[in-house]
């Protein structure tokens, strides 16, 4: 038993060699800011500043436990993943399309209670939303919503580019469906 423990210590001081670079703070507003190109009343700001800035913008506020590994890694991830599906501070960079539909994903997960994630309330209980707040939230991003004015062109097409493999796959899956309609046509015509 003294053995396992002591490998893991061992192993627990050894991981704290790797650290990833916690590198995402900005703490000015760009121009591309949510709060630059849209209107975000002080309360609704104080509200994503304290819920959602730490995963969703260039600015997060990296707590004590950040720097001890394996949990650098875990808020690194969140991170990086957060701001792969919303970055405030670069709303103004997003099409019109994109920028409503990031818009309607914060509506939908605000309201399931989706986000912020409950494990990070635990340590940040700050972030823990009223059911007010939420309200808050939404009816914010509603009314920004609909003040995005997305073009005919931009209205038509889908909000993510598909990837190469997503459009060949696509197209071996039009030509299997298209070889099995001729296959069944042959059938009939063979009965």
């Amino acid at each position: 038993m003294k053995k396992v423990i002591f490998a893991l210590l061992a192993f627990f001081v050894a991981i704290q060699a790797f650290r990833p670079a916690l590198d995402n703070q900005n703490p000015s507003l760009t121009e591309q800011d949510i709060s630059k190109v849209s209107s975000v009343p002080s309360e609704v700001q104080a509200l994503l500043k304290n819920a959602c800035y730490d995963c969703h913008s260039n600015n997060t506020n990296y707590p004590w436990y950040s720097k001890v590994q394996p949990f650098a890694l875990i808020v690194e991830h969140h991170v990086e993943d957060g701001k792969k599906h919303l970055n405030f501070s670069e709303f103004g960079k997003y099409p019109p399309k994109k920028a409503d539909h990031k818009l309607e994903e914060l509506i939908e997960v605000v309201s399931e209670k989706e986000m912020p994630m409950t494990p990070y309330t635990w340590m940040h209980p700050e972030a823990k939303l009223t059911e007010d707040q939420r309200k808050q939230l939404i009816d914010w991003a509603k009314a920004v919503r609909s003040t995005i004015q997305i073009p005919k062109d931009e209205a038509t097409q889908p909000t993510t580019q598909p990837t190469q493999d997503a459009d060949h796959k696509h197209e071996e899956d039009a030509d299997h469906k298209h070889e099995e309609d001729a296959d069944h046509k042959h059938e009939e015509t063979a009965h």
